[in-house]
């Protein structure tokens, strides 16, 4: 998905606490640089500054990075002789966004009795259990082929 100015993510959207990968197909990468740094931050302040070397693929350059718990995700790009790509001096600036608590799913993992199967799945396994003995003893009682085999015993 394309947001900015030849910057791709590997996702719709920026959720907190989760690896994105990021391409960019920038001024850098079009002026056939060597090597591009991503410059990255969160929130306001560019809190836990981080610079990761980015990888040169035929897509652009691509960099993983994981997101932390912050309101936005600011980055810039530079090369090797510090040619920077910082968006016109305004950064590249993308919202993070919270996970909601609705999705997360808790378990209750005390072990306070046995759990009771549900009824669903008993009956799936008894009428399975029929179309069993239906397949299996339906063709020897038609063809009169249903006493058991007495076994002989020296």
């Amino acid at each position: 998905m394309e947001l900015v100015k030849n910057i791709f993510f590997n996702t719709d959207k920026l959720v907190e606490n989760t690896c994105v990968k990021i391409s960019y197909t920038g001024k850098l990468f079009q002026e056939n640089s060597e090597e591009v740094y991503l410059h990255y931050g969160f929130g306001l302040n560019w809190e836990s500054l981080n610079e990761v070397k980015m990888v040169r693929t035929e897509l652009g350059f691509q960099a993983e990075i994981n997101l932390i718990s912050s309101d936005t995700l600011n980055f810039c790009f530079r090369d090797g002789n510090q040619v920077w790509d910082n968006n016109d001096a305004e950064n590249y600036i993308f919202p993070i966004e919270k996970v909601e608590l609705a999705l997360v799913i808790k378990e209750d993992t005390s072990i306070s009795g046995p759990r009771r199967l549900r009824k669903t799945y008993l009956w799936s396994k008894k009428v399975r259990l029929a179309v069993y003995k239906i397949i299996t003893y339906l063709p020897k009682i038609i063809s009169g082929n249903y006493k058991r085999k007495i076994k002989n015993i020296d």
